[in-house]
């Protein structure tokens, strides 16, 4: 009886060393297999019998990660701004991933506003999801439209009983809006409008925005007036470029024209937008034409007439004047030379008639007076 005893305590203790075996191996991690040529299913163990029997273990597929949700704040992001990036990962495969290293590249149209654009994950089980925000900003040279942001995924997985690694590329849009600088003036109205007449309002318009603007259309609404073209399509406008709209129309009636003008464009984002400039124009009727303000046409004749005998007259005041002058130059010039000519005679005693009255006055100064004839009766009577 001793004997069995010691014998049925064998028994038990072998059988509670195989009980502890069993659960032992239960316990171990399960590994992903196919059965019947199928996949398995994460944390299940199972075979792939043939017609002898062995099982052998076949790796699942590779797990992916996809964004499947993301946010940048708005319908659109304005050139220069700053915003926040939001995307949800989630991992699509049916093992754990881990050592995860996530990399954002905005490309030539986004930049990282602050911090890193590199994240580390330590593990994202299958099925499971993560959400991520990145401070960006959209570069003021960057073009309109939408934009891609590419995300990176570097990750690594155990899968029968292998490590592996894997890597995918995710892209976002994210649309860009220029700022809207597509500039008019005031329209320019002239000095005088007048009934009847044509008349042209100006306005002059300046892209200064880095994004073209589209189908530019100029309408001029209102009534009392005739316009060449009431609506006129300007087409687009390039960035920095400049032009002239110009309204040309014709007023019914004097008083106050009352009008409209408005400019539609297409933005850079292609959202249409519309520009007023309501306008109070003033009409003036056509000012009579005065007959004595102008000029009689007969009198212009006649001043055309009159124009060669003034002329004459004039010559003629002239000639006389220069022959009056030649004379009087000559009378003096003449009178100057007989005096000349008398002084030069007289200073060198040529002159016979003065010589002889000056003889003949000496010799009657000396010479002793005659009697008088006693036959003149008149004469007196002298004594010697």
């Amino acid at each position: 009886m001793k004997h069995l005893s010691h014998h049925t305590i064998a028994i038990i203790v072998a059988l509670l060393s195989t009980l502890s075996l069993a659960l032992a191996v239960i316990s171990l991690p399960h590994q992903a297999y196919a059965v019947d040529g199928t996949d398995g299913t994460s944390g299940t163990n199972s075979t792939s019998q043939g017609s002898d029997g062995d099982s052998a273990p076949i790796a699942g597929p590779v797990p992916n990660i996809i964004i499947t949700n993301f946010a940048y704040g708005g319908d659109s992001v304005a050139a220069g701004s700053k915003f926040n990036l939001d995307f949800t990962f989630q991992n699509k495969g049916q093992v754990s991933v881990t050592n995860m290293v996530v990399t954002v590249d905005g490309g030539e149209s986004f930049a990282i506003a602050g911090g890193t654009n590199t994240f580390y994950v330590d593990a994202l089980w299958a099925g499971y999801a993560m959400t991520q925000s990145v401070p960006m900003q959209a570069l003021a040279s960057a073009k309109s439209g939408a934009q891609s942001v590419t995300v990176n995924f570097r990750y690594e997985y155990v899968d029968a009983s292998a490590r592996s690694s894997s890597q995918s590329d995710v892209k976002i849009s994210v649309p860009i809006s220029q700022p809207d600088r597509f500039e008019i003036s005031d329209p320019v109205v002239p000095d005088q409008v007048i009934a009847g007449q044509e008349n042209t309002v100006t306005m002059e318009y300046v892209n200064k925005g880095k994004g073209d603007i589209a189908n530019v259309e100029a309408t001029m609404e209102g009534e009392g007036f005739d316009a060449t073209m009431k609506t006129q399509y300007v087409g687009n406008v390039a960035s920095g470029a400049t032009g002239t709209i110009g309204y040309v129309f014709t007023p019914h009636a004097s008083g106050e024209l009352k009008t409209t003008l408005k400019v539609t464009y297409e933005d850079s984002d292609g959202q249409t937008k519309t520009k007023e400039f309501p306008l109070a124009i003033p009409v003036t009727d056509m000012q009579p034409v005065d007959d004595s303000d102008m000029a009689d046409p007969n009198m212009d004749q006649s001043a055309n007439q009159g124009l060669p005998v003034l002329v004459y007259v004039v010559i003629v005041v002239i000639a006389v004047v220069i022959v009056l002058l030649v004379r009087r130059r000559r009378k003096q010039k003449a009178k100057k030379n007989d005096i000349d000519e008398d002084w030069d005679d007289w200073s060198e005693g040529k002159d016979d008639k003065t010589d002889t009255d000056v003889t003949d006055g000496a010799a009657a100064d000396t010479a002793p007076i005659a009697p008088a004839s006693p036959a003149s009766p008149a004469g007196p009577s002298h004594k010697a």
